[in-house]
């Protein structure tokens, strides 16, 4: 009876010709491709805020938040669009010698600059739904206060919580690959994401909605003044500027980068693709057996 999924190996397997295609698509299909990609995370970011802004518990708020935000990667596997973080796999194919590193960072640039995009076309709809008056302008508030914490975290900070964010992530979508259905696919993606927004991890292309939308909503007194009412500080409040955005998806970029690339793509390649020990330990074996017959 044929498995329903496929082996570890097999998985590591698969993904050297999955990071080949995504390296060597053409430009404008990871260009469009990107901007649904933002766009479907960026609405996993917009309904987790409204779920959960008149949650008084920081605890099962998150825990919902997480319930929900899974959809929106779901979405990108599904659908074939091209998310920055999930991409970061690709380095599987170059450490095969099956892609270019150059056409690794190529699909990381177009797609970056995509789910900026995208994430950004929300946004904009978000500001102009008038979905930030809910609960009176409370969710306005929510999302200020929200962004502010964000653009309040030092560098390292922001670097390791980028690092377990997207160990994560990448850990999800290898999950992901290895179900051979559409709901084994929504299973491997839902519980890693829940950890994730649960565990207060930043995820960069998330973090394309959640502060624009807070630096952005800042310019509507009332919607300050609910921030304010729910703990975020005239401190914090002064942070929130496109300054403060490089200052956190600078280093949210670097740790999603080594979150998804190393502890995910390079440990599974060491593991089940890496021939050069296996390699040297057999010629070796071969070399001690050629000296025992000859003896």
């Amino acid at each position: 009876m044929e498995r329903a999924y496929l082996a570890p190996a097999e998985i590591a397997a698969r993904y050297i010709e999955i990071g080949y295609n995504k390296a060597n698509q053409p430009w404008y299909r990871l260009l469009l491709l990107g901007i649904l990609a933002g766009a479907f995370i960026a609405f996993a970011a917009e309904g987790s805020n409204v779920a959960i802004h008149t949650v008084s518990s920081v605890g099962l708020g998150k825990a919902l938040a997480g319930a929900l935000f899974a959809t929106g990667l779901m979405m990108v596997v599904i659908t074939g669009a091209e998310l920055f973080t999930g991409n970061t796999l690709i380095l599987v194919s170059c450490m095969e010698k099956k892609a270019r590193w150059a056409a690794m960072l190529r699909n990381w640039v177009l797609v970056y600059l995509g789910n900026f995009i995208g994430s950004m076309l929300i946004v904009f709809f978000i500001l102009k739904s008038g979905q930030l008056n809910f609960s009176q302008g409370l969710l306005g508030g929510f999302s200020i206060k929200l962004a502010a914490y964000k653009t309040g975290l030092d560098f390292s900070e922001a670097f390791f919580l980028g690092i377990m964010c997207n160990w994560l992530v990448c850990l999800a979508v290898w999950m992901a690959s290895a179900a051979k259905d559409i709901a084994g696919k929504m299973l491997a993606i839902f519980f890693p994401i829940w950890l994730f927004i649960t565990s207060g991890f930043e995820h960069s292309i998330a973090n394309m909605y959640y502060i624009p939308i807070g630096i952005l909503a800042k310019s509507n007194p009332a919607w300050v003044a609910e921030a304010l009412t729910l703990g975020a500080t005239i401190e914090q409040l002064n942070m929130l500027h496109w300054g403060g955005f490089l200052k956190n998806i600078v280093p949210v970029t670097l740790g999603n980068i080594v979150g998804g690339s190393f502890f995910v793509g390079m440990m599974y390649w060491l593991s089940f693709l890496y021939k050069g020990k296996n390699i040297k330990t057999q010629n070796k074996n071969q070399r001690s057996g050629g000296k025992t017959n000859a003896a």
